[in-house]
């Protein structure tokens, strides 16, 4: 987790799906917090855990806030550089959005979430994240894609989901440090 000690911001929790699935109570904490529209349309689907989304929604314990577009669009260079982009949801990206915003306008936001690939991309933007229910990543991650088939290696980034030389699905592996 990045270090925010020197940072005199105000604490923000920012909360992903993976943190009311496991259980997190938005009641047993006194620090602000906030989550995004996706994250409770996600939510609103799943009954065991509606009813504490809503009752914190309702007392004024949960804030519901959509990012701005250009928060959005600036969250894409780094998913990017690291290899997350294409294994981001659009709820994952929009909460990734509202964190670098939060941060950007004085917070310093920590995301609740079990999610690898949005601990990644915060790691990679300066973002402190907390897991429940794993233990999280220890450090960057920046991935590689590859054919198991023929070994062909393509770049984090590569659009394509099928090895052009043979056709085998692709799948991603960390990059190996030199």
């Amino acid at each position: 987790m990045s270090n925010q000690t020197d940072c005199p911001c105000k604490p923000i929790v920012v909360l992903d799906t993976s943190a009311f699935v496991a259980g997190y109570d938005p009641f047993s904490s006194a620090t602000e917090q906030v989550t995004t529209p996706k994250v409770e349309a996600e939510i609103r689907r799943n009954s065991m855990v509606k009813m504490r989304l809503e009752t914190a929604i309702e007392s004024g314990k949960l804030k519901v806030q959509a990012p701005s577009q250009e928060f959005l669009n600036r969250i894409r260079t780094p998913a990017n550089k690291v290899g997350d982009s294409f294994k981001l949801s659009e709820t994952d990206t929009e909460l990734l959005a509202l964190a670098l915003e939060l941060k950007e306008q004085g917070f310093a936001p920590r995301i609740v979430t079990d999610d690898y690939s949005i601990q990644n991309v915060a790691r990679q933007i300066g973002i402190e994240f907390v897991a429940l229910a794993t233990y999280g990543i220890k450090k960057l991650l920046e991935w590689v894609r590859y054919c198991p088939a023929c070994h062909k290696e393509y770049s984090a980034d590569s659009k394509s989901k099928e090895c052009l030389i043979c056709g085998t699905e692709l799948k991603r592996k960390p990059r190996r440090k030199s």
